[in-house]
């Protein structure tokens, strides 16, 4: 394709007024397909009235094709991968597709852009729209032709009659087709081979590249109304604290405040709700910081006080050092250890970390009459909808909520408690209001992802094989934010990495254990992955350096034959991101094909380890993506780490923009990085002690990967995630290297705190 044809329309948004009537022009062909998984629409999240779709495709008389895409754009490119499935099946022009970003409607099914299930769970309903279109112009030119239209085909923008060579614009076959009052059923439509892609599968730039590279991109925190304030709240700092007391005369005499406002405190069950706290009003944020700096204020601490990350890490390898709730059991893992034979067994540990997107929350909130519009760099418009009707009293409906473009999100932006603080203020002040958080606001009052301990210990064969093998973690789990008597993970985290371990072992146990939460925990990119990834690629190449053995030859004989493993008929409930094994089963041999190909394209085993300079391996499924990883390392005298060269393997499915998908990788690369060298939230007595990136670094170009390779394996499966899924090996794989390098066995993230030299 050319530039010009690369090129699409810039994205705008779009408010529900535009949905009553303006978007489309008069006589304009409006899709009135559903755009839901059919499991959606069977439940009846669907508005099923002709003409009611979730999630708008119309062609324009002058032949506009406008797709609306429903899901955030935070960096994956994701409404540009959903809007080019559906052009593809259409046959369009890209250069003549123009994409408007959806509002926060239950009509377009869940717009949650989390869990890495965008292309999975819609990919086959965008490619129903475009194949629906498509047939219904095909029908209304055959119809005003009075030809067959078995011989009308759609092609690049035109409808050709194969016998005549006659043509017709879509725009003048959407006028035609627009009069028709149904859509034709599933069973007629015909779908493209992949021989027939035109941009399924190939590198389709993102439509909000020129407007980023030029600086013309509008994120969360460029949104502006007439008449806005700014707000910068002070919250408490234990989770659950109360206002004890306040004094703001100083905050009120600093120039540009002109108010100052509290904000009741949350009560638990916590979920996305504001936290509460006193906000300082003024006309640009930085007055409304350097206002909240003068605060007077103490605070009640409440009952999270008692939280001291060493004290709980203390408790939780108690836990995990004695037997605990089995949510895997595969023959007679106590029978194996009692023969008294060769035994291995550690101890792993990952802390607390934190999102800290590049753009930290903010969101721009207008109350009036009753209702809500917002402007929110969101990851869920419909979690606003709901979090912010309950903190203003509307009903969901009655809250318009407008997505920009993210600047980051990782899990934290789907919770939507800042936006649920503008609209309190605006609530209160009766005009719009613009809630900056700072950095350290980011760092002080996230959702973290948890802190794990993970205790393995395996029964080796003569050959340093398991014959048996014992697994157990134990970290305060996310529902806590939802329901504070929960104590331990539920299967959604087991089912991250935990209890589906792909080896054939004879006998093996999975456990987990409860612990206590005191901080808000959510889901940050990859989720509990990350903990389970780094405990057990750790100990398998623990285990491969026992024997004696080439780690990748161990792991490839430790997954044994190419078989699909079945949970079900185990007895395991795993929860498989949502899907059904039958869709999805866990099929070791793509774990195999992951493994070789890395290996190959590495030039694994071509290269000798020596002091200081070595490489490492991990592999690990997770979004129903394989991933497999091999990172090199050089370790200088002084204990500093450089990674010249990172390489991944991927099994994901079908991909639909390649380019995209190395882009998450390469990303994830770096997001590893950070997370086993240096990332660590820590608290004592309730209270984080970390406030910005001077003590919560991530990886500058310096520490980051040089180079990160990503090799895609050609596959034919179902589309599976493609931003997650890249880094939970990064951690297990660097330290793995780093043993074979030094000799020097990391066992606790982050590498900073193990001494190299």
């Amino acid at each position: 394709m050319t530039t010009t044809q690369n090129r699409v329309e810039n994205v705008s948004g779009v408010s529900r007024r535009d949905f009553l009537g303006t978007i489309f022009s008069a006589g304009a062909l409006i899709l009135s397909a559903p755009l839901l998984p059919s499991d959606a629409e069977a439940a009846g999240t669907v508005d099923s009235a002709a003409f009611h779709p979730s999630v708008y495709l119309g062609i324009e008389p002058d032949g506009t094709v406008i797709i609306v895409t429903h899901r955030s754009e935070m960096g994956t490119g994701i409404r540009t991968a959903l809007p080019s499935v559906a052009a593809d099946e259409l046959d369009a022009m890209w250069s003549r597709v123009k994409i408007q970003q959806a509002i926060g409607d239950k009509k377009y099914g869940n717009q949650n852009t989390d869990g890495s299930c965008s292309i999975r769970d819609f990919y086959q309903a965008f490619r129903e729209a475009g194949a629906t279109a498509r047939y219904m112009l095909e029908q209304a030119a055959a119809k005003q032709w009075g030809v067959d239209a078995a011989d009308c085909r759609a092609r690049n923008h035109e409808v050709v009659h194969a016998k005549s060579n006659r043509k017709m614009d879509y725009g003048q076959a959407a006028v035609l087709a627009a009069k028709e009052k149904a859509t034709p059923p599933k069973e007629r439509l015909r779908y493209k081979t992949p021989q027939e892609y035109r941009y399924i599968g190939k590198d389709v730039p993102i439509t909000d590249l020129e407007d980023i590279t030029t600086g013309r991109a509008v994120f969360g925190m460029d949104s502006h109304r007439p008449g806005m304030v700014f707000a910068s709240i002070e919250r408490s700092p234990v989770l659950g604290g109360q206002l004890k007391s306040l004094d703001d005369k100083d905050a009120r005499g600093v120039k540009g405040v002109t108010d100052v406002v509290t904000i009741d405190a949350a009560k638990p069950p916590y979920g996305f709700q504001a936290l509460g706290g006193v906000a300082v009003i003024a006309d640009n944020t930085w007055a409304a910081m350097q206002g909240r700096k003068k605060l007077k204020v103490q605070w009640t601490p409440g009952e999270h006080a008692i939280f001291t990350s060493d004290t709980a890490r203390k408790s939780m390898f108690e836990t995990v050092h004695a037997p605990q709730k089995a949510v895997r059991n595969i023959g007679n893992v106590d029978a194996e250890f009692a023969k008294g034979g060769r035994t291995f067994e550690a101890d792993y540990y990952v802390p607390m970390l934190s999102h800290v997107s590049m753009e930290p929350p903010v969101a721009v909130a207008e109350y009036r009459n009753g209702k809500v519009e917002c402007w929110a760099p969101t990851q869920n418009p419909q979690a606003v909808q709901d979090t912010v009707a309950q903190a203003v009293g509307c009903k969901p409906e009655e809250v318009i909520c407008n997505v920009p473009l993210l600047g980051g999100g990782f899990g934290r932006k789907s919770k939507p408690d800042y936006v649920a603080e503008a609209a309190i203020l605006s609530k209160k002040l009766g005009k719009p209001v613009k809630v900056v958080w700072s950095r350290e606001d980011d760092i002080h009052w996230d959702y973290y992802q948890a802190n794990g301990a993970m205790y393995l210990k395996a029964a080796l064969n003569e050959k340093g094989v398991p014959s048996a093998w014992l697994q157990r973690s134990a970290y305060p789990p996310i529902f806590f934010i939802f329901d504070p008597t929960v104590k331990q993970a539920g299967m959604i985290e087991m089912g991250l990495g935990w209890v589906d371990l792909p080896f054939a072992l004879a006998n093996h146990r999975a456990e987990n254990g409860p612990a206590e939460a005191h901080v808000r925990y959510g889901w940050l990119r990859s989720v509990t992955n990350i903990a389970n990834a780094f405990a057990t690629c750790s100990f398998t190449d623990e285990l491969a350096h026992q024997a004696k053995r080439d780690p990748i030859e161990y792991y490839l004989e430790l997954l044994g034959p190419d078989r699909t493993i079945n949970f079900k008929k185990e007895g395991t409930e795993n929860f498989n991101y949502g899907r059904s094994e039958e869709d999805f089963p866990l099929d070791t041999a793509r774990y195999r094909r992951v493994v070789q190909l890395v290996a190959e394209r590495s030039g694994w085993g071509k290269h000798k380890s020596t002091k200081g300079h070595a490489w490492g391996f991990a592999a690990h499924r997770s979004f129903l993506t394989y991933v497999a990883a091999v990172v090199e390392i050089e370790v200088d005298d002084k204990g500093r780490v450089r990674i010249p060269r990172v390489d991944y393997a991927i099994d994901a499915g079908r991909v639909i923009n390649p380019d995209r998908v190395k882009n998450q990788f390469e990303g994830a690369a770096v997001f590893g990085t950070s997370i086993a060298m240096m990332g660590e939230i820590t608290a004592v007595d309730g209270r984080i002690q970390q406030s910005n990136f001077h003590n919560y670094p991530v990886a500058r170009i310096n520490e980051a990967p040089v180079m990160t390779n990503v090799h895609i394996a050609p596959s034919e499966a179902l589309p599976a995630g493609a931003g997650e899924p890249g880094v939970p090996p990064i951690a297990p794989a660097i330290c793995n290297a780093i043993f074979a390098a030094t000799g020097k066995r990391v066992r606790e993230l982050p590498v900073k705190k193990t001494k190299l030299v």
